[in-house]
């Protein structure tokens, strides 16, 4: 019997709203209540893999480099495209930061760096001239974002070794496992540890 929660897809939304509500209260951290759900939001749809990994024909299904993401935002054609650019940038910074952060102290780049490219690209977005009503609706979110970045990195760690949801030494080297070579090995590993594999998602090798 693994010993690791697995958390139903349909609940995944509501478990992520009251333990994320649990460890800022728990953490004395405040967060006005768009930020805070805009996390919650963040955590259930980059829980479900295929939201966190970038498709190419090339290179199929891979997480980007944060580097190569921030200069595709500032070479974006439109200040639209630049502002959803560097919103990616920031959510995938918040996320790994914050559910695989022993993973990334075996990375080359570190935590630290994370929390720098996130907080500052959520920075720029509050920032920027909103290009759309919804863009000037999140403003506040991503100015409270970039303030408050390690203290709500600090929270989704909780989140994470409260519940176990995620192995960070191994989650993410099994999917990148998974989607190279289509391993049912895995997969079934992936599954055991939260994390259903995304059902669109092939390996480069499969057919």
């Amino acid at each position: 019997m693994s010993s690791h929660q697995v958390i139903a897809v349909e609940n995944l939304e509501d478990w992520f709203r009251q333990s994320i509500g649990g460890a800022l209260e728990r953490r004395q951290v405040t967060a006005e209540a768009h930020t805070e759900q805009y996390m919650v939001r963040l955590a259930t749809e980059f829980a479900r893999t295929e939201a966190l990994y970038e498709y190419s024909h090339a290179e199929g299904y891979r997480l980007k480099p944060l580097a190569g993401m921030l200069a595709e935002a500032f070479e974006a054609g439109s200040p639209e495209r630049r502002q959803q650019l560097l919103q990616r940038l920031g959510d995938v910074a918040l996320f790994i930061s914050g559910f695989f952060s022993e993973y990334l102290n075996h990375r080359p780049v570190d935590v630290d760096y994370y929390s720098r490219m996130g907080g500052t690209a959520y920075g720029t977005l509050a920032e920027m001239a909103p290009a759309s009503r919804r863009e000037a609706v999140l403003s506040p979110v991503f100015a409270e974002l970039a303030r408050k970045f390690g203290e709500f990195v600090d929270v989704l760690n909780e989140v994470a070794q409260q519940a176990r949801v995620f192995d960070e030494r191994d989650v993410l080297r099994l999917y990148e496992l998974w989607l190279r070579t289509g391993s049912r090995r895995a997969a079934d590993k992936l599954r055991e540890l939260g994390v259903q594999p995304a059902a669109g998602a092939h390996s480069r090798f499969t057919h």
